[in-house]
């Protein structure tokens, strides 16, 4: 596992030694130690079960640690009610007042801190304006969309000015093209205002897009915390390769070990020459090999390669600005590549016999299969 990035004295959000359980025996959240810088978008990233969810709700206030501290700004937080942190929170259901209008709901939260009428107004007009709903005021949560529906709930969340904003599955109920352009919304409105975002999502694609760093759960366990490039690009282990995009999977075992690199046999016999993540390398050792589709290059020109394999053509799909092949390789029938669209793109198809090539750089050697990460 990689570090978590615990225990810097900068650092504004500060979860030590967490943990939580519902029941007394089993622990949902394990062990945290994470630590969150001023203005940072995290993203918290991880299947269902996976403890993201649990921990977003232990820093807003919502669950009670099991055991640990949550600091925000320095100071411990286990004790203090959710409305006294102030924190800005975004739900997946918008969780908008039905009775109020649109000002309405934005200018409760300032009501409920004493805020002046007119400073109130002013208040409420910039965070609509900065979700570009400024002639909504007057309207009631019934009349918008759902994409109009979440800039409210997302101003709202900002209109008091917090330091801090967490985001629960905020653009799971919107549609795929609306979704997309949220995601570059909420982002856009992050960068200007500089406020700290602890987001969570099951989505990668959206967690790729929007996130500073993301921190990828499984099992109550950050199981690597990183930028968006480094988790897709050097994932630590076969459960992150496996989650964030799509991945080739190929097990063996270690036969040959050199200063960088390691070679694998495949149980069909072929060998593979690939980097070495968090395996010892040791020869006889078992290990998971990760290698992304886009980096694999379908019938190869020249010796730049140190890794090629004879393939059969099983599936062409053609996907707009890339075509994705299925072929049959070392045993595989469901080796993907992704080749790009363009005039100079392989002409493929069903049967077609080819060749495939790929550097060791783009193959990692990690954990076992069924290892735990």
């Amino acid at each position: 596992m990689s570090e978590n990035g615990s225990g810097t004295s900068q650092a504004f959000v500060e979860f030590v030694n967490v943990q939580k359980s519902y029941d007394g025996e089993t622990l949902v959240v394990k062990n945290l130690n994470l630590s969150i810088q001023r203005g940072e978008f995290l993203t918290l990233l991880g299947p269902s079960g996976s403890g993201k969810t649990t921990t977003l709700m232990m820093l807003a206030g919502f669950e009670t640690a099991t055991h640990g501290d949550i600091l925000l700004g320095g100071k411990p937080i286990n004790n203090v009610p959710p409305h006294k942190r102030g924190i800005g929170m975004v739900f997946q259901n918008y969780a908008l007042f039905p009775h109020m209008t649109v000002a309405e709901n934005l200018a409760f939260p300032l009501e409920v801190r004493g805020m002046s009428k007119a400073d109130t107004e002013a208040k409420v007009k910039r965070a609509l304006d900065m979700v570009e709903l400024g002639a909504f005021g007057a309207r009631m949560p019934a009349q918008l969309s759902g994409g109009q529906q979440q800039r409210v709930a997302v101003a709202r969340a900002l209109v008091f000015d917090p330091d801090l904003v967490l985001m629960d599955e905020p653009l799971g109920a919107l549609d795929k093209n609306l979704r997309e352009q949220m995601q570059y919304e909420i982002k856009h409105i992050h960068e200007s205002l500089g406020v700290t975002v602890v987001y969570v999502t099951h989505d990668q694609s959206e967690a790729l897009t929007m996130s500073d760093r993301i921190a990828v759960f499984n099992d109550g366990i950050i199981q690597q915390l990183a930028p968006p490039a480094v988790l897709y690009e050097k994932p630590d282990n076969a459960f992150v390769a496996a989650f964030i995009g799509e991945n080739n999977k190929l097990s063996g075992n270690v036969t040959e070990t050199g200063t960088d690199s390691v070679t694998v046999k495949l149980p069909t016999g072929e060998m593979v020459n690939a980097l070495p993540i968090n395996i010892k390398g040791k020869k006889g050792e078992a290990t998971t090999l990760s290698l992304r589709p886009e980096r694999v290059v379908v019938n190869p020109k020249g010796g730049k390669f140190n890794n090629t394999f004879d393939g059969t053509v099983e599936e062409v799909i053609y996907l707009g600005d890339h075509i994705r092949t299925r072929l049959k390789v070392a045993g595989h029938n469901d080796f993907i590549v992704k080749i790009p669209n363009s005039a100079a793109h392989p002409s493929l198809n069903p049967g077609t016999n080819v060749t495939v090539g790929w550097s060791a750089e783009d193959c990692r050697a990690l954990d076992a299969p069924g290892a735990d990460a």
